[in-house]
């Protein structure tokens, strides 16, 4: 049986983004840089290209896709718009906030889970800006990751795990934050709801909007039920290590942690850490911490650690995003 070969890792020179362009419009996956974490895209309106990316991810059907806009207007040729959606796309896009509303005819039951929702966003980066607009097609984008592992903030993630399955990676760099996008549900203009949080919180939203946005409890949710969005189900992000979630790493454990555990600090602690000691952040910066948190839980796994002992990012700007990864990440099931 042939192996296909590893996918070529391109830089996003005006070149490299013309071929990758055309390898879309052709019904091909390509990994793509976003300022969240790297995706998996493909046409979003073609359903043969888009049932490559269940099948490179491992990816029950039941998991809606994310749809990405190069431009706000291309809004109204994917769903059906009220001025809840307008207000917010207008204060937010570009940026990594992703918007659910009624879906038009075009868009592909296999991306939407068979509902009659479709979840957008307008990216913020500016290599997949240019390749949205280089290929001319809204892109269905995932991320690029084994589905329910950890996702990927870098190129070379992509290809550690899913480089035999896909035509080629776009090259951006690391992800400016780390964490995938915030997912707000505003089909009901009387009641938004905040589904996924992420670098746009749940108080910027509300004041854009001047009315609360509801954040309802974390749901137990099974991965053949259809779901309105991506990430929402209990477990998520998961490494092959046990991950076990800690208010605060104050000390050493009264028995010294062997090869088998790692500690995982938020803030670098000021005096020596644990053996088997990491940590997030230098400062308590907490933009840095997410940005940081998949590469780092990734670097851990691949050392063959058993257990990941990981402290909660204490309140801050990112805390509920971080917060909500790492719950997800030591779910049991």
């Amino acid at each position: 049986m042939n192996r296909r070969p590893q996918a070529k890792i391109y830089r996003g020179t005006s070149r490299n983004l013309a071929r990758l362009a055309n390898r879309l419009r052709e019904g091909e996956v390509v990994g793509i840089p976003t300022e969240t974490v790297y995706g998996l895209a493909a046409n979003a309106l073609d359903l043969k290209a888009c049932r490559k990316i269940f099948l490179a991810k491992g990816r029950p059907q039941s998991d809606p896709l994310i749809v990405h806009l190069h431009h706000w207007d291309q809004l109204e040729e994917i769903a059906q718009p009220n001025e809840i959606a307008r207000t917010l796309a207008k204060h937010f896009w570009p940026g990594p906030l992703t918007i659910i509303l009624p879906k038009r005819a075009i868009v592909p039951d296999l991306v939407t889970a068979g509902l009659d929702s479709v979840a957008v966003r307008l990216p913020q980066h500016p290599l997949f800006q240019q390749l949205l607009e280089r290929c001319g097609l809204p892109l269905a984008a995932p991320s690029a990751n084994p589905f329910g592992y950890v996702s990927p903030t870098t190129a070379e993630h992509v290809r550690t795990h899913l480089g035999s399955k896909i035509a080629a990676i776009l090259d951006g760099g690391p992800c400016r934050f780390g964490l995938e996008s915030t997912i707000v549900d505003v089909r009901n203009p009387r009641r938004v709801h905040l589904l996924r949080p992420g670098a746009i919180t749940c108080d910027e939203l509300s004041k854009v909007l001047g009315t609360p946005v509801v954040s309802p409890a974390v749901a137990k949710t099974r991965s053949d039920q259809p779901q309105l969005a991506p990430g929402m189900l209990s477990r998520h992000y998961s490494p092959r290590a046990k991950v076990i979630l800690h208010s605060k790493i104050r000390s050493a454990p009264a028995s010294q942690p062997g090869g088998g555990e790692a500690w995982v600090y938020f803030t670098r602690p000021q005096g020596n850490m644990v053996r088997g000691g990491y940590y997030l952040t230098e400062t308590g910066d907490q933009l840095q911490a997410a940005q940081r948190l998949f590469a780092l839980i990734r670097e851990l796994d691949g050392k063959g650690y058993q257990t990941l002992h990981i402290e909660r990012a204490p309140i801050g700007p990112y805390s509920e995003a971080i917060n909500d990864r790492l719950r997800r990440a030591a779910a049991k099931d």
